[in-house]
């Protein structure tokens, strides 16, 4: 152990424990099931692994309420993204995600980030990244307090989505902006990624295989982003500034390496698994893989690529570094996944194996520096129902009889002060900084009802809409909810698509 870390008794006795996330119920929770103090890194992983980012322990017992099966659905939640079938043996993977406390803190970084992780998890499942969307909410840009800061955000939010976009070479295809005092401060950042995939290419981040090589791709680990899914789960308020470090640094160009060195890892048939290095980095990644698989892992930590000194096992396994993917090799075959990734300029490594015994291994220095049960960190996380009780201004709102608003004198007036408002009028000046036709397959650009990507190889093509009206859910949520996906699957039919399947990036309040 360091001798900078706190002992177990130490993450006991001062509480340690809250900084990582873990409420005191849970660390006694923890210590419950373990029998035994955690030491820091053991503590770092539970805390990461029962946030909210990771866990949804809050959410999952409303999200369980979903109809996630069907005639074309090939992959429902679980995996890194939904799989949808669009027919001649080809499928659509897809998948929006938020990114909103990063980008709140670090704008740029935190909104590039957003387009690279969702990215990794669209090819994590095998497919080739075709198109990106948006969905972004903002405070007033002027007759407010906030608006210079508000301004910077909104700038800044765009230039990261396009910088990482355009970099990548994967086309952002369609979004959708809206100003309200309500996102002050604290903007909503959704980022949407959509790929194709043969269905005999699709990948799954499910291990096994005793004795198989894990294998690490990718840049080298930092101290950036720890405890980034904690950060992400927390509400935001004036210390948040002081997080700035647990905000994801991206390099697209590395992206775009990865990306190719893992297609063709996939199409080599070396490849038994895989699953993007995303929230909670390693911790996450490893355990998942191992825990789906009913398999163990033990890694060597001193085999993982570093670009710091002295990083301690807490600050390997929490540092959620960009670029990053773990394979589980077939057997006796990570060379070849070596020879590829060299072949593509992309750091890889073999830092550990799987193993008969369902547990996370890590070993340091020649030490064991944690052992954890994956049944306990992953398996069974706590989850809370939590009462819900309908707030008295809605009921008062709602009980309202309807506005009667008296007619304009001049009406050709206020279609045009309408019309000049940030959330009527154009969006251009966004999405014209999104390189929208990379890769050429874009058939219908920015500013329609949905975007269109052609299928290459088919006659077939994509429709993709992203939508959602906060006004009308806070007015009725449950109506505002139906109203979203009735307005996303209109917006897929006025474009000549048929309406597939749905996916969604919720943004609440902390429960």
């Amino acid at each position: 152990m360091p001798l900078d870390e706190p002992t177990p008794e130490q993450i006991r006795d001062e509480q340690v424990f809250l900084e990582m996330g873990l409420n005191a119920s849970e660390y006694k929770e923890v210590v419950r099931r373990l029998g035994r103090l955690p030491n820091l890194t053991e503590a770092g992983i539970f805390g990461v692994m029962w946030s909210e980012h990771c866990s949804y322990k809050n959410s999952k017992p409303l999200l369980g309420r979903y109809p996630t099966e069907g005639p074309r659905i090939m992959q429902g939640p679980g995996e890194g993204a939904g799989v949808v079938d669009l027919g001649e043996g080809w499928a659509a993977v897809f998948k929006v995600e938020s990114h909103n406390h990063p980008s709140a803190i670090e704008p740029y970084q935190g909104a590039a980030t957003g387009v690279g992780g969702i990215l990794r998890d669209i090819f994590s499942m095998g497919a080739r990244p075709v198109a990106i969307l948006n969905s972004l909410r903002f405070g007033p840009l002027q007759d407010d307090p906030r608006a210079p800061r508000t301004r910077y955000l909104f700038k800044e939010v765009v230039a990261g989505i396009a910088g990482y976009g355009n970099c990548i070479g994967v086309p952002t295809v369609g979004g959708e902006i809206d100003f309200d005092p309500a996102y002050s401060g604290n903007p909503l950042v959704n980022a949407m990624g959509v790929g194709l995939v043969r269905h005999d290419r699709l990948q799954h981040g499910r291990a096994g295989g005793i004795g198989n090589a894990v294998v690490y791709v990718g840049s080298a680990t930092g101290r950036d982003g720890i405890h980034g899914a904690t950060f992400a789960s927390e509400e935001l308020s004036a210390a948040s500034e002081a997080k700035r470090p647990a905000v994801q640094v991206g390099d697209p160009f590395m992206g775009k390496l990865l990306l190719e060195a893992c297609l063709e890892c996939y199409d080599s048939g070396a490849l038994l698994a895989v699953q993007d290095m995303g929230a909670a980095g390693l911790t996450c990644s490893s355990t998942e893989m191992a825990d789906k698989g009913g398999v163990g892992m033990v890694l060597d930590l001193d085999r993982v690529p570093q670009r710091a000194e002295d990083m301690s096992a807490y600050e390997i396994m929490l540092s959620e570094s960009q670029e990053r993917m773990l394979f589980v090799a077939q057997p006796g075959r990570e060379g070849e996944l070596l020879v590829i990734c060299k072949k593509w300029g992309v750091e890889a490594a073999v830092i550990g194996e799987v193993i008969a015994e369902p547990v996370l291994r890590l070993l340091q220095k020649s030490n064991c520096v944690a052992e954890l049960p994956l049944e306990q960190v992953c398996g069974n996380p706590p989850v809370y129902h939590r009462e819900s009780v309908k707030p008295d201004a809605l009921t008062r709102q709602q009980a309202e009889p309807e506005v009667s608003w008296p007619e304009p004198e001049n009406l050709g007036a206020e279609l045009l002060s309408l019309l000049s408002t940030p959330n009527a009028g154009s969006k251009q000046w966004v999405h014209r900084q999104y390189d929208s036709m990379v890769r050429t397959s874009t058939r219908v650009r920015p500013g329609s009802d949905a975007a269109v990507v052609a299928v290459e190889g088919s006659d077939m093509s994509l429709v993709l809409s992203i939508d959602g009206n906060a006004r009308y859910v806070q007015l009725d949520p449950r109506m505002g909810g139906r109203i979203a996906v009735a307005e996303a699957a209109r917006n897929v039919v006025c474009a000549g698509g048929q309406p597939l399947a749905i996916t969604n990036g919720l943004n609440f309040g902390s429960p």
